[in-house]
């Protein structure tokens, strides 16, 4: 089981913007924030957070050659992943791949792929 998710961001305010939207649909808002770091989740308990961090950590980091996140987010139903990929795309969210079944996956696996500013490949995905 995972507690929490955190992604460090180059820009704090886009993408702070950018997964409030993008969240929504899933249910997901800023509960909780510190300075440049901002923890959605549901229920008062924040799970994936998104932080700025100074440049010189940033260019040392993620730009250097670091792997993009994979991050996949439960959807209630395929309407909410249909929901999180276009509030995503309306975000500024580059497409990953549209909802859909992903039966390679396994039977049932109905999921949506988005690059978020920074690159990272989030996902919305139902299991029935």
């Amino acid at each position: 089981m995972i507690d929490h998710l955190s992604v460090a961001v180059a820009d704090y305010a886009k993408s702070k913007a950018f997964y409030e939207k993008a969240l929504a649909p899933l249910g997901m808002t800023v509960v909780m924030e510190f300075g440049q770091a901002a923890g959605f989740g549901a229920n008062g308990k924040p799970t994936f957070w998104v932080g700025g961090h100074p440049p010189d950590y940033w260019t040392a980091t993620h730009r250097a050659g670091a792997a993009p996140v994979h991050i996949a987010f439960v959807a209630k139903d395929r309407a909410a992943v249909a929901a999180f990929h276009a509030a995503a795309l309306a975000a500024g969210g580059v497409d990953h791949g549209a909802p859909g079944l992903r039966p390679h996956y396994h039977p049932g696996y109905f999921g949506a792929f988005i690059l978020d500013p920074d690159g990272n490949n989030l996902e919305a995905v139902c299991h029935h």
